[in-house]
């Protein structure tokens, strides 16, 4: 996933950051095979009380849904914002009020969207507890979500992934 998916220049991240290297996560969420094998991994990091997934738009809705289809737990598409037409809802598919959600998302860096989505879908009733990502590229040993009291579990970390690169280019 790493030589497929990391990028190096300069790139402004969703939290303001500059960085050297970007997770591009569509170029892994749109490689089939690849989008399978994150898709087992996040599965197997879903605690066992899980009623719904709750794919982040955009990158984490993908990933929920291969997961879905592989665990059989129905998808919540949830949005950034509540949409201003229609039905307006923040969230498209089953009612979620009362139920326990959790969250999947693509890269993690600071938690930004995730908080803003935990945050969405608890005033609307839902029980928010772990977010399962594909990439957590936050600091080694820091929860950048502990603000909002969610567990974050993922497939792998940038300091996973910077070992397993120094390893192959030794």
């Amino acid at each position: 996933m790493d030589a497929t998916c990391r990028l190096t220049g300069e790139f402004t991240l969703r939290s303001g950051q500059v960085s050297n290297e970007y997770f591009d996560k569509y170029l892994f969420e749109a490689d089939p095979q690849l989008l399978a094998r994150v898709a087992r991994e996040v599965a197997q990091l879903l605690p066992g009380d899980a009623e719904l997934l709750g794919g982040l738009e955009m990158g984490g809705i993908p990933i929920a849904t291969a997961v879905s289809q592989l665990v059989g737990i129905p998808v919540v598409f949830v949005r950034k914002k509540a949409k201003e037409y229609g039905t307006a809802k923040l969230a498209e598919g089953p009612a979620f009020d009362g139920r326990r959600i959790v969250l999947i998302e693509d890269v993690i860096t600071t938690g930004g969207a995730v908080r803003d989505a935990t945050n969405a879908l608890r005033s609307a009733g839902a029980i928010v507890e772990t977010v399962v990502c594909a990439i957590d590229r936050s600091p080694a040993g820091e929860n950048p979500l502990a603000d909002v009291e969610l567990e974050v579990r993922a497939v792998l970390t940038k300091a996973e992934l910077d070992a397993a690169r120094a390893a192959a280019q030794a």
